[in-house]
């Protein structure tokens, strides 16, 4: 707005623009006018406020000019107690110029980085003076306002919180701008965003919030505060707030721990809602989690990784799945080597995020996991090592190379001990193969053991697609689930199967869903048994 385009300008000259005498004349009237509700204050607070205007531009413009908080106290070592007493008089902050010069100080004295305790302690105050120029709840003076001026206290609460969030808007639109020593003037969104810390289950301050949330990023001291996105966090998740859906995304990009609840909200939800699972995936897929677009989301990941990724089983001939997935599985290899590689040289925080955001891609796309585990129960002797790699990344993805090394070496053992039971070419089955696999998806207590999810995907996929007899199949998987105790495990793996392999994202025969509904029935006699 005009009144404060002067806010983003350099100073043009070294000099004072205020004197000390001029900073207590103010000072005096700042306490004269907070210590009398009478028509004389008022009428004295209305004859000054032209004058008041012209002071606070100038004020801005020299604390405008200095580099630092610390700086701009040491020069003016009563600016804080005016400008406080300014903000708790209503009759000053009616005024909508005077208010955006109040909060422009306020946001020229805010640090993003505070580098001692006089700027903490600034920071501190400076929150709790936004807060009251956000809420303004039983303040004395603004009772007395409302019962001069006959407004109801709701229309007048709402009229100002409207007035307070527009001009947050024109500040939140202004470009950054970087001159010299002047501190940059993105380091005010921090300070708006702390301000709308107490608004945020408002509804007139949600265009605001999606303003925040979805502004470009301009350089690099361009944040929101942590507690700001706290906030939002914890008021979606009592649905007192109501974002659409780009700023819910954008709130996601922000902040992890948001997103962190978001899916675990979501996972929650599925499990103990005891749904069948047409109506689980139907529930899942009305998640605005797997609806918004991976791209959107992972802006920065690389094409050569997402693409690939992205693209479905059904658009490729079944010829190229194999030399697919090796390239994926070689990529993921390389990305979680570059990682380990940089946590020596202060890299490690980036490549972390990039494994994060690799590892996310995959889940999204976990048909290329489902088709590795197929290609490996089919393809004989063929190597399945890169889809073995695969499998583990996808189950444990924080495993640093040591630990996905030793994972590996006994997910191979327990391939080899899978592939003999199911070989037919003994029977009775091995009872020694059939203990070390169960050995092997037991806890143990000196070493991590395999993630039973992995081992009985791969127990319930060799089943479902080897040539052993449908019988047969059925008495290897019920041996070993019954003695691991992974009866439900198997269940939901058998199911998860079903859909994906109804969905066509998968190779799919006649022969495999009547033999997945023969395993199914397996699997409810033993839960009927079990009870």
């Amino acid at each position: 707005m005009s009144e404060q385009q002067p806010l983003s300008q350099p100073l043009q000259t070294e000099e004072p623009l205020l004197n000390d005498q001029e900073m207590q004349f103010w000072l005096d009237k700042a306490v004269a006018w907070g210590q009398a509700d009478s028509p004389d204050t008022q009428k004295d607070t209305c004859l000054h406020m032209s004058r008041l205007r012209d002071f606070l531009q100038q004020l801005l413009t020299q604390v405008n000019s200095m580099s630092s908080t610390t700086e701009t106290m040491k020069r003016l070592p009563f600016l804080g107690q005016l400008l406080g007493r300014l903000c708790w008089n209503p009759y000053v902050t009616v005024c909508d110029t005077s208010r955006g010069l109040l909060l422009g100080c306020l946001w020229e004295l805010y640090s993003e980085r505070p580098s001692n305790a006089v700027e903490q302690k600034a920071n501190q105050w400076i929150r709790k003076v936004l807060c009251q120029l956000s809420t303004e709840e039983e303040d004395t003076a603004a009772q007395a306002l409302m019962k001069c001026t006959g407004v109801p206290a709701k229309e007048y609460h709402l009229k100002v919180l409207r007035k307070k969030v527009a001009l947050l808007q024109e500040n939140v639109g202004q470009s950054c701008t970087l001159f010299n020593s002047q501190r940059c003037s993105c380091d005010r969104i921090v300070a708006i965003s702390e301000a709308c810390i107490p608004i945020v289950a408002c509804p007139e301050a949600s265009s605001l919030i999606s303003l925040l949330l979805q502004r470009p990023v301009a350089c690099v001291t361009e944040v929101l505060s942590e507690d700001f996105l706290d906030a939002l966090t914890s008021a979606y998740s009592r649905q007192g707030l109501a974002l659409e859906e780009q700023a819910l995304v954008s709130l996601w990009y922000h902040s992890f721990s948001s997103l962190e609840e978001a899916v675990l909200s979501l996972l929650q939800s599925v499990i103990t809602t005891g749904l069948t699972p047409q109506k689980l995936e139907q529930q899942v897929a009305q998640s605005l989690l797997t609806s918004i677009s991976v791209k959107a989301f992972f802006p920065q990941s690389p094409s050569s990784l997402l693409v690939p990724l992205l693209t479905m089983p059904s658009e490729m001939p079944q010829g190229a799945w194999r030399n697919h997935l090796n390239w994926l599985s070689s990529s993921l290899q390389r990305l979680t080597e570059e990682e380990e590689e940089g946590d020596g040289d202060g890299r490690s925080t980036r490549g972390h995020h990039n494994v994060f955001e690799a590892w996310f891609l995959l889940v999204q796309c976990a048909h290329w996991v489902q088709v590795a585990v197929q290609l490996l129960v089919t393809s004989g002797t063929e190597d399945g090592d890169p889809f073995l790699w695969l499998l583990i990344f996808y189950h444990y993805p924080t495993n640093r190379w040591h630990h996905r090394a030793s994972q590996l070496a006994r997910a191979k053992e327990a391939w080899n001990h899978i592939r003999t039971l199911f070989s037919g070419a003994a029977h009775p089955l091995p009872s020694d193969r059939l203990q070390s696999l169960v050995t092997l998806v037991s806890p143990q207590p000196e070493q991590q053991s395999l993630a039973p999810s992995l081992t009985v995907s791969l127990l319930v996929n060799v089943a479902v697609f080897c040539q052993l007899s449908p019988s047969g199949s059925a008495e290897v998987l019920q041996a070993v689930v019954d003695q691991s105790g992974l009866l439900d495990e198997a269940a939901c793996v058998l199911s998860s199967l079903e859909l994906r392999l109804n969905e066509g994202s998968c190779l799919s025969r006649d022969t495999v869903h009547l033999r997945i509904k023969e395993l199914q029935k397996t699997i409810t006699q033993m839960h009927s048994d079990g009870t």
